[in-house]
């Protein structure tokens, strides 16, 4: 990562690798304010063992590396995220570089666990038991709705002044983190 304001996004993808039990470093190499460490670290990478790099950014270290690199575009500008993303994804053709969404350090910890399973058998047992239990959080939550949450709301009458259809939004924290639903309604028109 170029500096430490970009630790809060960037050690999602450290979690992941831990998680994971893929050995793993985090530095601060700016390519910008510090653009000899980087052309070190970038050609010395393949020698030392590394073989993949998850950057905020990325773009000149995958000019100077023949690893896979993975580029997390950071929100730290007026611009959301937009210009770190921009620059990531226009790379010249010849220079690759993986790319997430902004801030989501996280896919890109799985993105590389998942290149590093193509070679690792255990690794990608481990990547396809994650998936599963991703799947079977999300289908517990879809269950908790449908049994639990939207019954509790469905099963009150809500009355709305105001023009025949009006739209009810009902917002609950708590159970699903949050959940936010909207509800068309017609109420009766009163003579």
């Amino acid at each position: 990562m170029g500096s430490d304001s970009d630790l809060p996004i960037m050690k999602d993808a450290a979690r992941i690798l831990t998680m994971f039990g893929v050995p793993h470093e985090v530095r601060i190499v700016s390519a910008h304010r510090t653009p000899e460490m980087m052309f070190s670290y970038a050609l010395s990478a393949q020698d030392q063992g590394i073989q993949i790099i998850i950057a905020g950014a990325g773009g000149m270290v995958a000019s100077l590396t023949p690893l896979p690199v993975i580029g997390v575009p950071v929100r730290a500008s007026a611009l959301d995220g937009m210009d770190s993303l921009l620059s990531i994804e226009q790379m010249p053709r010849g220079v690759p570089v993986a790319t997430v969404a902004i801030n989501n350090a996280t896919n890109a910890g799985l993105l590389a666990v998942r290149m590093l399973g193509v070679g690792d058998a255990d690794l990608l047992a481990r990547m396809s038991q994650y998936q599963e239990d991703t799947r079977d959080d999300v289908m517990k939550k879809a269950e908790k709705l449908q049994t639990d949450v939207l019954p509790n709301l469905l099963g009150k009458q809500m009355e709305i002044p105001g023009s025949p259809l009006d739209t009810v939004t009902v917002t609950v924290t708590g159970l699903l983190n949050s959940l936010t639903l909207v509800f068309p309604v017609w109420n009766k028109v009163k003579p």
